[in-house]
């Protein structure tokens, strides 16, 4: 089509599953997108964004003593095979539903699981 990749976007996006084009594939039915978005963007420097100053609790103590993890960081985790990077991860998100139930805007974080290169059977597990 000569256009450049965009995905759709938006807050019914939140706690779905989809594809990289953003399709739902968890049966769910369609989602409403807010917009359109395009994939390819310059990230903004270092000095535009804002500054973490607040830790994330995950809820695992030898990461949030040795590792803290700033509020508003993106994460990435990487390792060798079976060594318990969805673990972690899935731990971390589960550890936030209290702050999220909490209803405390102040205390609650998204968080957003992308799994690349995950089986299907593993996505399925989570």
């Amino acid at each position: 089509t000569g256009e450049v990749l965009s995905i759709p976007v938006g807050e019914k996006f939140l706690g779905r599953v989809i594809n990289p084009l953003g399709q739902p594939i968890d049966g769910l039915g369609a989602i409403e997108a807010e917009e359109q978005r395009v994939l390819e963007l310059q990230a903004p420097s270092v000095l535009q964004r804002q500054p973490v100053e607040e830790p994330m609790q995950t809820g695992i103590k030898a990461i949030d003593a040795m590792t803290p993890i700033g509020r508003g960081q993106r994460q990435l985790i990487i390792g060798d095979r079976k060594t318990g990077k969805t673990a972690v991860c899935i731990d971390t998100i589960l550890n936030q539903k209290a702050n999220w139930e909490s209803g405390d805007k102040s205390k609650q974080v998204r968080c957003i699981y992308v799994a690349v290169g995950q089986k299907g059977s593993t996505i399925a597990a989570v």
